[in-house]
Parts: C-alpha cells; structure tokens; sequence
C-alpha cells in the first residue's frame, strides 16, 4: 500500500495517512499481517496437497486438490484486525473407521478461530483490572482497530465461564498435594 504524503502532513498522526483515520504505520503493520498470514495459509495448504499428490481414485484423479476460498472473515490478532481470505481443499478421500470424507482442518488458523490466543488472553486480565463489560469493544476498537465480537453480551458470557473456572479452580482437590508454604494475598 503506498500512500502519497504532502509536506505540511505527518503521516504518523491519525488521518495522516490511512483513510480509516489510523496511522500508516498501524495500516503497513496490520496489512503486512494480512500478506504473512495468506503465504502462511497457501504454504500449509499446499503441503497437505503435496503429501497426499499421489492418492488417485480409479480415474486417475488426485483425491485432494484446491478448491478457491473461504468466505472473508474478520481475525482479531495482536496487529489488529487481519481480514482473512482461507484457501480450501476438497478432500474426495474416506475415513475407513467412520465412513466419512476427511477434511483438511488448518493448523494456523482453525475454522472457529475469530480472535488470535493473544487477544483471548488479555481478555480476563482486563476484566480482572476493572473494566466493565460495556467498555471491552469500545477498548479494543481503540486498540485492535475493532470491536468485532465483543459485545457486552459477549463479554458477559465470557465472564460468567471466567468466574465457574475460578470456582472449580479455587475447590479442588489439595488433599493429595504437599506444599512448603501458602502465600495468599487478600
């Protein structure tokens, strides 16, 4: 993305460069990102293709082999939000212990995946420093560039899962555990 800077304007600022009002620094980052994350995608898919080139049904035709892309998706990661186009793969082969057609599932970037184990894991820390449900998009829209998926309800849920770990976290079993001391901080 090249962007053409006028003298009386710094580029760093917020509108100074990128249209959405970020900086360019942040939109190179964020789009630097996007480009390492499709070579890494194109790079796995093509070595699952790879090792399964010689599977061939009885025509001759190979079992697995591209099929164009995933729909658009939205991954919150530590650069922002990285828009993601996955290629696919049809994979003709069957599982013989189930009878079912195998898939191709993406190590780098699974099919659920919205937001990078980064992003999760800030999650309850800023809920454990006091932010408030209502403020976790706004926050991070600020921060990660949107929002996306974190609505108060989200948040909510999220909290109500962080607080039944902490229970089951704070009632298990210690019997059979030794400790030389027990520091606790109220």
């Amino acid at each position: 993305m090249l962007t053409v800077v006028h003298e009386d304007q710094d580029p760093n600022e917020a509108g100074g460069g990128a249209a959405t009002g970020r900086s360019l620094l942040d939109e190179i980052v964020r789009d630097g990102a996007r480009q390492m994350l499709a070579a890494a995608l194109q790079a796995e898919v093509a070595d699952y293709i790879a090792r399964h080139a010689g599977e061939v049904d009885d025509n001759g035709h190979r079992l697995v082999v591209r099929n164009g892309y995933h729909t658009e998706r939205d991954v919150m990661t530590a650069a922002g939000t990285v828009t993601v186009k996955g290629p696919r793969v049809n994979d003709k082969r069957i599982d013989p212990d189930i009878g079912t057609r195998k898939k191709f599932a993406s190590s780098i970037l699974p099919a659920w995946a919205r937001k990078s184990t980064q992003v999760s894991e800030v999650l309850p820390l800023l809920y454990l420093h006091g932010l408030s449900t209502s403020d976790f998009g706004p926050a991070l829209e600020q921060f990660l560039g949107s929002g996306a998926g974190l609505s108060a309800s989200s948040i909510t849920r999220l909290t109500a899962q962080w607080q039944d770990e902490a229970k089951a976290f704070a009632q298990r079993d210690l019997s059979q555990v030794d400790y030389v001391y027990l520091w606790v901080v109220g």
